[in-house]
């Protein structure tokens, strides 16, 4: 019930875009803050982004900040990674998660505490 499902990945040319999606239950939705990760072959996992369902406070990595904007419909429980200007260095799976502590801001994702990861999404860029 906790898990969280991306989708929206796919195949795009260098210098384009794309729309992941995360759904989630509505308890979820309401109560944690929610964070995007990907993870591309032999590399570690990477916090790219999160939205907190407190105070509506964004964080973002250094690798995506400028790129890409997350947001969230309240009224679908969906948070959303708008991706622009796509590099090949992107190209990974991406996650979707939830905080384990409820009612938290977003702040360095190293530093947050994400669990209950969903399925992912591949995107890959070409170049």
């Amino acid at each position: 019930e906790v898990q969280l499902q991306a989708s929206g990945g796919g195949l795009v040319k260098a210098g384009g875009s794309l729309r992941l999606s995360c759904a989630a239950s509505k308890y979820t939705f309401d109560n944690y803050a929610i964070g995007w990760f990907r993870q591309a072959p032999g590399k570690e996992r990477e916090g790219i982004s999160c939205i907190s369902s407190s105070d509506g406070s964004t964080s973002y990595a250094d690798s995506v900040k400028g790129r890409f904007t997350i947001s969230k419909d309240n009224a679908k429980n969906t948070v959303y990674l708008q991706m622009n200007s796509l590099e090949p260095d992107d190209t990974a799976v991406y996650y979707c998660a939830h905080e384990i502590r409820l009612w938290v801001p977003c702040g360095r994702i190293g530093g947050m505490a994400f669990d209950y990861y969903g399925q992912g999404t591949q995107v890959t860029v070409s170049s």
